[in-house]
Formats: C-alpha cells, sequence, structure tokens
C-alpha cells in the first residue's frame, strides 16, 4: 500500500506537469510525434487507475473500521492526497465564493446572530490595490512586447489570473473577518488561507499590542506565539490557557500558547473579548464605553 501511494504521488508530481506543456504545444501548433502522445495519454491512464485503485482500498478500510461513508471518503481523500493539494485546491474553490460573495454584497461569511465581525481588511487596501496595479501594467505590457502566439496566450492567461488572484484575495479578507462569538470564542481568519477557532474557556487574557513582526504568517516562535499580521503589523494579543492546534497554509498542522492578530478596531475587538469573559470582571468598568459601543454594533 504505501508503495502503491508513493507512486501515485511521484507520478503526479511528474506526469501532470508532461501533460500541460502537452495540450500548450497542441493549442500553439507544434507538431507532437504520434508515439510520445500515445506514451503520455497511456501514461496518464494508468496514473487515474491507480490513483482510483488506491482511493478505493483506503475507503473500504476506513469504512472496515467503522466510519460512516462520509467520514471514511475524506479520511480515503486525505491519506491520497497529499495536504497541500487540498489545502490549494480548497482555498481556490473558497477564494472564487468569496468573490461572489463581495461582488453581491451578500455580507461577512461565518457571522451568526449574535456575533460580532472583527475586519481586518482595511489595513491592507492600499498595499492590495498597489500589487493590483503592477499586475493590470505587467499584463499590458507583456500582451505588447510577447511576439510569439503561445508565449504571448500562456503568460496573458497567466497575467489575467494573477489580477483575479489579488482581487479575490482581499475579496476573501473583507467577506471573512475575524469573529467574536456570542459565547465568548474567537475564531480568527485570513481569508480563506487560516481558519482557527479559540473557544472562550481557553482565553486566559487579551490585550492591546502593536507588533511588527517579520515571519511567515501563522507560523510559531520559539515562545509558541503565533502571528497573523495584515500589512506587516499586529494589534491584539491573546493569552490562552492551553495550546490551540490548527492547520497552516499549506495543511501543516501547528500549535500556539497565544496568538497576536490584527484588526481594524483593536480595541473594540478587546473589550467585546474581555466583555464576553466570566473572569474578566474587573476589566468591565474599564472598557464600558466599548462595550457600549459593540452592543450598539450589534443590534444595529
Amino acid at each position: 500500500m504505501k508503495a502503491l501511494r508513493k507512486a501515485v504521488r511521484w507520478s503526479s508530481a511528474a506526469l501532470v506537469p508532461g501533460e500541460l506543456v502537452l495540450v500548450l504545444c497542441v493549442a500553439g501548433g507544434v507538431p507532437i510525434a504520434p508515439a510520445v502522445r500515445l506514451a503520455v495519454e497511456l501514461a496518464v491512464l494508468a496514473l487515474m487507475a491507480a490513483a482510483t485503485a488506491l482511493f478505493s482500498l483506503d475507503y473500504r478500510r476506513h469504512r472496515r473500521d467503522g466510519l460512516d461513508r462520509r467520514p471514511a471518503f475524506l479520511a480515503a481523500l486525505a491519506d491520497t492526497v497529499p495536504a497541500p493539494v487540498r489545502k490549494l485546491t480548497a482555498h481556490e474553490f473558497f477564494l472564487s465564493t468569496s468573490f461572489l460573495r463581495w461582488v453581491t454584497r451578500r455580507g461577512p461569511h461565518g457571522v451568526r446572530d449574535g456575533d460580532l465581525p472583527v475586519p481586518y481588511a482595511a489595513g491592507q487596501t492600499a498595499v492590495m490595490y498597489g500589487f493590483l496595479f503592477v499586475c493590470i501594467v505587467e499584463t499590458v505590457g507583456l500582451a505588447y512586447l510577447i511576439s510569439w502566439p503561445v508565449v504571448h496566450a500562456v503568460t496573458l492567461v497567466v497575467d489575467i489570473w494573477g489580477c483575479y488572484f489579488v482581487i479575490a484575495l482581499h475579496a476573501s479578507c473583507v467577506v471573512r473577518p475575524h469573529v467574536i462569538g456570542a459565547d465568548g470564542s474567537l475564531r480568527l481568519r485570513y481569508g480563506a488561507l487560516l481558519d482557527i477557532r479559540i473557544p472562550a474557556d481557553r482565553i486566559a487574557s487579551v490585550r492591546l499590542d502593536r507588533k511588527f513582526p517579520d515571519g511567515r504568517p501563522a507560523t510559531v516562535d520559539e515562545n509558541g506565539v503565533a502571528e497573523l499580521a495584515v500589512a506587516g503589523q499586529t494589534t491584539v494579543t491573546v493569552e490562552l490557557t492551553e495550546p490551540v492546534r490548527y492547520l497552516r497554509t499549506l495543511g501543516k498542522p501547528a500549535e500556539a500558547r497565544a496568538i497576536r492578530f490584527f484588526a481594524d478596531d483593536p480595541a473594540s475587538a478587546v473589550a467585546a473579548l474581555r466583555a464576553g469573559d466570566p473572569s474578566a470582571g474587573t476589566s468591565r468598568t474599564s472598557d464600558l464605553s466599548g462595550s457600549a459601543a459593540i452592543r450598539r454594533t450589534r443590534r444595529q
């Protein structure tokens, strides 16, 4: 089983780019020897058959272990498809749905009655639109400079996708804000890339704390602190009573004892978290004005 799984993954890494090159050559009118085309197509069919057989074996194994159909299907999918591939595929799907939600103005995702959305996208708006402007200039410039038809078509598709990716990424950050639950829980997100859920009973303390980290998003340092920076800064620090596990951007599991994140209005976020903590009675008096403002926002 392990040998078959390894063979399928390595074959996918080799054959999928080869198939893409073959399709581009055919589309661009580059002559391909019939033997080469036949060999590539047979290899792809063999890979699909092996992947299907591996998935079927994993599915049956999980069913024998007592899982229902849906959990067994998801477990078999996790066994067959590498975590980064699953994560990136899901990210592309959620980017599209977030973009449609942003265009149709359907409101924030994952915010229920009584929850408080905590926006963070405003801190990166200038940077994202700057990236978009650069992508548009590059797309137009390369469209005029490249004269080879195949290279021109490939570059144009990639550049247009790049423009869409920048817009959709920012849109996903707008429609997927952080969420403070009615029960005092905290859900931290960065678009469709990250989703960290912190139960209310694991929040030990929260404070305003502006930092300028230089590490990668959601990486955990030697002190067990994870940082969700926006535009290179964080504004709120949450200390936890016990570690919280989550998945990083490419599906790698991580565990943090404290989390720093960015909020457009950090004072209101801190006040809401303190007001939702039964042990924070001493903080409620000092945060009365902020809590009142948040309650007015929720009624609206």
